[in-house]
C-alpha cells in the first residue's frame, strides 16, 4: 500500500512544507496550524525528530515526536488529505515508534480530537489505549472547544 512513499527526516529545510501540510490537514477542523517558527522550536527541544513522508517529489505527511527519558510523544501527524487512507499515517507512526524505541522509550503517548474519528480509529487499531481525558482542549475556530483523549502505547 505504501510501496511508493519515502520517508526522510524533517530539516530546517523542509518546514516551510512541513507547515503547509500541517495547515491543510487541520485547519479545515477549525484548528490552529502550526507555522515554520512553531515546527523548528518544536524540533529544536531535547529528543525531539520530524519526519516527512513524500511520493513522487509530492509532499504526503508530516510528523514530530519527542522523547524524554523513558517516555515519548507523538506531537504531531499530518497527512495532506488529497493522501489520506492510502497508509501514510500508518507509516509515518511506524517511524515515530522505531524512533522512540532506539531513544529508549517504553511508552509514547498522544492526544487526539474526540471529534477525529478518523485519527481514533487508527490509534485503536495500532494498540493505543485511552487513558484520560481533557476537556475542551482542542479550541475550534467557529465552534465548541473539543476534548482530546490522552491515550497510551506500550513500546516494550
Amino acid at each position: 500500500m505504501d510501496a511508493g512513499f519515502t520517508l526522510a527526516r524533517l530539516g530546517a529545510l523542509d518546514l516551510d512544507r512541513a507547515a503547509r501540510l500541517h495547515r491543510e490537514a487541520f485547519e479545515p477542523m477549525g484548528e490552529h496550524a502550526w507555522t515554520r517558527q512553531d515546527l523548528a522550536g518544536l524540533l529544536a527541544s531535547p529528543g525531539s525528530v520530524g519526519f516527512l513522508l513524500t511520493e513522487a517529489s509530492s509532499d504526503i505527511g508530516m510528523a514530530i515526536s519527542r522523547v524524554v527519558a523513558d517516555e515519548a510523544e507523538l506531537l504531531t501527524v499530518a497527512v495532506d488529505p488529497g493522501h489520506r487512507r492510502r497508509g501514510a499515517a500508518r507509516r509515518l507512526l511506524d517511524a515515530v515508534t522505531g524512533q522512540a524505541r532506539a531513544g529508549g522509550a517504553k511508552t509514547l503517548f498522544l492526544e487526539v480530537g474526540a471529534d477525529n474519528p478518523g485519527a481514533r480509529t487508527l490509534y485503536d487499531s495500532l494498540g493505543f489505549v485511552v487513558v484520560g481525558k481533557r476537556a475542551g482542549y482542542y479550541p475550534r475556530a467557529g465552534r465548541a472547544a473539543a476534548d482530546a483523549f490522552i491515550m497510551r502505547l506500550s513500546l516494550t
